[in-house]
């Protein structure tokens, strides 16, 4: 079986994760399968050049977020995993919660049930306490948190070079061979 990643566009600032994750995994001969909710797609038009159709028009599938008869919500659809890029703390609070009221929540719920890897970048700052608890309730889950926090041991010279970090990070994390970051050798 190819392999599959599901990647989920919620509706935090910092969807250019998504959309570069998505952008990157095409090289990768990884099938992906792409649920963006309407604030996702606002954020889209808001903070990148891109249409969500252009970002839609990278994946293989995509799914609306309304649609819970989609074959992500179902664990017998087989996958790798899943990344939610950014997460909003709404997002989180379903996940965590297990409120599967939209696709995006569904799919990673049924990530977890399966004991598959979910990854969430959760994107809000600050924190307060509740949503602290709701990203170590999601852990205890087995949800992998990873805040887009840059590193700077490399040196980064733009952009590009702190969002790949991260996504560099996301990668290891699925087992996907990546060279998008220096890593340490201390």
């Amino acid at each position: 079986m190819k392999r599959r990643i599901i990647v989920g566009i919620s509706g935090a600032s910092g969807v250019i994760y998504g959309v570069r994750l998505l952008a990157l995994l095409r090289g990768k001969s990884i099938e992906t399968h792409l649920i963006i909710s309407e604030a996702g797609e606002k954020n889209i038009e808001i903070e990148t050049t891109y249409t969500p159709d252009q970002v839609k028009a990278m994946a293989d599938c995509c799914y609306s977020n309304q649609d819970v008869g989609a074959p992500l919500a179902s664990g017998s659809f087989l996958t790798d995993g899943m990344v939610v890029a950014p997460c909003t703390i709404k997002t989180l609070s379903g996940i965590a919660n297990s409120y599967t009221n939209n696709l995006l929540v569904r799919a990673s719920d049924v990530t977890l049930k399966e004991k598959r890897k979910l990854v969430l970048l959760v994107r809000e700052t600050p924190l307060h306490k509740g949503h602290l608890r709701l990203m170590s309730l999601a852990a205890d889950m087995g949800a992998h948190i990873l805040p887009p926090i840059p590193a700077f041991y490399h040196r980064p010279r733009t952009i590009d070079d702190i969002i790949h970090q991260t996504i560099g990070k996301v990668f290891d994390y699925l087992g996907i061979d990546n060279d998008l970051f220096q890593r340490w050798e201390g």
